[in-house]
């Protein structure tokens, strides 16, 4: 089945044109990888899929729903973790899932969804006061507590210490193996090849490459998908 299912979207900004005719889908189940640089159109298209942002022309399909008319809805079926939606620091950890939980109809146990994550040794503790480790548990926490079926990850390893990232890899590893779907935007090669099914590389607002980890490293002759990243995008020359 089929879970997003985007079309010709194009979305401009003034004279500048963000997201220039880019089409793709993601099936049910599957961790799809959205990569690219500052200003490539990866964010502006995530954000259309969420429904922050409305396109210009094309079409969106989130598990069967126009994000852009039915955000509402979509929000109960969705978990979304952005690069910029920090938590106040002094919210307890308990404070933090008891609210997000209350964001949905039909909620997972906030306290269950703490201890499967490993949180509820900290449930007391202040957000400003957790590791950059601990936090990042926590917002993924936060996304996943309405039991989705779909969870969009923005940046999630960003601005982590090296074993921090290990053990955020290990938590998405973990909704792969469950059969949640996702879609996890990343600066991070070495984490997209790690975690990723399948991947859509930007650049200049459209697609120019999309396929497996495997299947741009074959195709580009490289050793890694960092090294296919380059060949592909032409950065680095």
């Amino acid at each position: 089945m089929t879970v997003i299912e985007v079309e010709d979207l194009r979305k401009n900004y003034g004279n500048t044109r963000a997201v220039d005719g880019v089409s793709f889908t993601v099936a049910r189940g599957e961790t799809f990888g959205v990569l690219g640089h500052n200003g490539a159109g990866k964010t502006t298209t995530v954000e259309c899929l969420v429904g922050l942002r409305k396109p210009d022309s094309g079409t969106i399909r989130v598990l069967g729903e126009n994000p852009a008319r039915r955000r509402r809805a979509l929000a109960q079926r969705t978990g979304v973790q952005l690069q910029q939606g920090e938590l106040p620091d002094r919210l307890r950890v308990a404070e933090a899932m008891r609210l997000f939980a209350a964001f949905y109809d039909r909620p997972d146990d906030w306290r269950a969804v703490l201890e499967r994550w490993g949180l509820g040794p900290i449930a007391n503790k202040a957000f400003g006061d957790l590791s950059g480790g601990q936090q990042q548990r926590l917002k993924l926490a936060t996304a996943l507590v309405g039991g989705p079926e779909l969870v969009v990850l923005d940046e999630l390893t960003t601005g982590l210490d090296p074993v921090a990232r290990r053990e955020t890899w290990t938590l998405i590893g973990d909704l792969k193996a469950a059969g949640t779907t996702a879609v996890l935007v990343s600066h991070f090669m070495d984490e997209a090849e790690e975690l990723c099914d399948r991947v859509a590389v930007f650049g200049n607002g459209r697609i120019i490459a999309l396929g497996s980890p495997r299947e741009l490293i074959g195709r580009t002759g490289t050793g890694s998908l960092e090294e296919a990243y380059f060949a592909l995008s032409g950065e680095g020359r």
